[in-house]
């Protein structure tokens, strides 16, 4: 597939850098030559320096042999007029990076659509609906679901405590046959684990499990749950504006921000939350705004390490709950081994978001389980995929991949060997990025 991406930023880099391992025909244009040297010195591409929205710096791109079009600049305007031009010129899919929710709203989707605008991501939005998620199910470093929570994803830190420590995955299938565990993170290492596999202490193990036997993940990893009702974010960033829109008014909500214009716009747009103009890297600041009796802590400011060491103090005071942002790749395996609670980085959640854009099989969802190499897709059965013609068991998948459930109908099924999967059902699968390609045959 030959793509084409605009903006040689974060988000951008890393999508190029991630698809360039699958043997993509890659573009990479940005109106910054030394961005460009940058990232050819590292990856395999072709770059251009050009504007985004200039018709003939995109000609030269090759778009009308292009299969995909991402505008992923940091201006916004420039993504979506970028994406029609692109359009124009003959490109079949264009994706663009928003940063306004009003384009999210589905009047106006077909009227973009018609300017040639075909998807939109919004990074920020993606972020704060997963630190939402963190909220609001307490014990987990990461919770994704499947089909609106038909089927789960739980990443969970071992502990002492875990009833299940020291035990093979064959042993844990025998205690409840609704739990499977699909992918461990072992001191920085991502495994797809197999029933001979042990649990160990400080893994960060990921199951796949229904509703009904969410319960008994939690019992069997010694996690206890707890309510949350006064949350402290540092930071007034988009992350953090989002994620106090879709937090709503249950919450007592406390924002430290450094700007005092920014405090300002974020008192006049959010009443549920009590904003203050201050520094969050103030340690006694933050203890005269009384975090130590709060149930969570939010570290959203453009400083992955400020985010970091917010968290850990968070952590040493006995703050149940908190999340980093870590932009920063380079800091995930350290914030992960200080302890500090739940990582988001927007750029691998939007990588992945459009990452499904770049497969021939149908796929609703892609997800980067996070401080982790493993990917989870969910795919879309087709008639008459490969698929479907065996039992698990006897389907010689690749061994960095792992089926952890399926959805039929309105119900959620966690797999087993002697699954057979049908047309139309969405099936969760986890893999290491060498699996991918092997995997996708199975459902093309």
């Amino acid at each position: 597939m030959k793509v084409v991406i605009a903006g040689a930023g974060e988000v951008g880099t890393h999508l190029a850098k991630m698809l360039s391992k699958e043997d993509h025909d890659i573009v990479l244009m940005d109106d910054n030559p030394d961005k460009l040297a940058s990232i050819s010195s590292e990856v395999d591409l072709l770059t251009i320096t050009g504007s985004a929205h200039s018709f003939e710096d995109l000609k030269e791109t090759g778009l009308a042999k292009a299969d995909l079009f991402i505008a992923v600049t940091p201006y916004e305007e420039r993504n979506v007029l970028a994406c029609s031009m692109a359009k124009f010129l003959g490109v079949e899919r264009t994706i663009a990076r928003i940063n306004n929710s009003e384009y999210l709203q589905e009047r106006y989707r077909i009227k973009l659509d018609r300017m040639g605008i075909n998807e939109l991501i919004y990074p920020e939005s993606l972020a704060a609906k997963e630190i939402v998620a963190s909220i609001k199910q307490t014990g987990t470093r990461q919770l994704i679901e499947f089909s609106n929570g038909k089927l789960l994803l739980l990443g969970v830190k071992i502990r002492e405590n875990a009833p299940i420590l020291n035990k093979t995955l064959a042993e844990l299938s025998y205690i409840d046959e609704g739990i499977l565990a699909v992918a461990i993170n072992r001191g920085g290492e991502t495994i797809i684990p197999h029933g001979k596999d042990y649990i160990l202490n400080g893994d960060i193990v990921f199951f796949i499990t229904t509703r009904a036997s969410q319960q008994k993940v939690f019992e069997l990893t010694g996690k206890k749950q707890f309510g949350i009702k006064n949350i402290m974010i540092i930071g007034g960033s988009r992350i953090a504006q989002k994620t106090i829109e879709k937090l709503g008014d249950q919450y007592r909500i406390k924002v430290i921000e450094n700007d005092r214009e920014c405090c300002e716009k974020l008192a006049d747009r959010f009443k549920n939350a009590l904003i203050i103009n201050g520094d969050g890297r103030n340690l006694e600041l933050l203890k005269e705004e009384g975090l130590e009796n709060m149930d969570a802590f939010i570290a959203v400011t453009g400083n992955s390490e400020t985010n970091i060491l917010g968290c850990h103090l968070a952590k040493s005071l006995g703050v149940k709950r908190s999340i980093a942002e870590v932009e920063n790749l380079a800091f995930m395996d350290t914030a992960e081994n200080m302890d500090i609670g739940s990582i988001i980085n927007k750029k691998l959640i939007a990588a992945s978001y459009i990452y499904r854009f770049t497969l021939n099989a149908e796929i609703a969802n892609v997800k980067c389980l996070t401080a982790s190499e493993a990917e989870v897709f969910e795919f879309i059965v087709k008639p008459n995929a490969k698929i479907t013609e065996k039992q698990i068991k006897d389907l010689d998948l690749p061994e960095e991949t792992k089926i952890g459930g399926y959805i039929r109908g309105e119900q959620g099924y966690v797999a087993d060997g002697s699954t057979q999967i049908e047309a139309g059902d969405r099936v969760a699968v986890f893999t290491l990025p060498s699996g991918i390609k092997k995997l996708e045959k199975f459902f093309k």
